[in-house]
């Protein structure tokens, strides 16, 4: 599959992408565990369809240590018994933020209230701009159809 735009031949694309791929690095600075932050990326890219970023954020966690059983069970978070309840409820809240179409109301009280048990107010807030950010990016390239299978780990560290 070939993309339909060129990102890296735009200045307003390329300046944009310098501008999200900052906002990145301070999510994997913060307090923020990046196992969670991996299975959060990793969840939303897959409900959002996006194969680059599914592909991309898989083999990220894989790199840093993330087991095989867990990755192959995301999409199977709440059957699953390999998740943390803190893990769990980042999940459920990044599938609440990311399929806000599907609830008149948007992320329930109960669904904050459950990650708020887990996370300190720091955490939370890494964890809100962390779902924004992988929609963001999930919706850039589901836009422009770029190809799964060509990301290898540290591309854009």
């Amino acid at each position: 599959m070939e993309a339909r735009l060129n990102l890296h031949a735009s200045p307003v694309a390329a300046k944009f992408a310098k501008h999200i791929v900052a906002a990145g690095r301070v999510l994997a600075d913060s307090t923020l565990p990046l196992a969670t932050q991996e299975l959060v990326k990793l969840r939303a890219s897959q409900i959002n369809g996006c194969g680059f970023c599914t592909d991309m954020h898989s083999k990220d966690a894989a790199h840093a240590g993330e087991s095989s059983v867990r990755l192959n069970l995301v999409a199977a978070w709440r059957e699953a018994t390999v998740f943390t309840d803190a893990e769990r409820a980042a999940l459920e809240l990044t599938e609440q933020g990311t399929r806000i179409a599907d609830a008149a109301g948007g992320v329930t009280d109960e669904a904050w209230e459950n990650a708020a048990k887990h996370y300190d107010e720091e955490q939370l807030a890494a964890l809100v701009c962390t779902i924004a950010l992988i929609n963001a990016f999930n919706r850039g390239n589901v836009i422009v159809q770029q190809p799964a299978g060509d990301y290898q780990p540290g591309q854009f560290a």
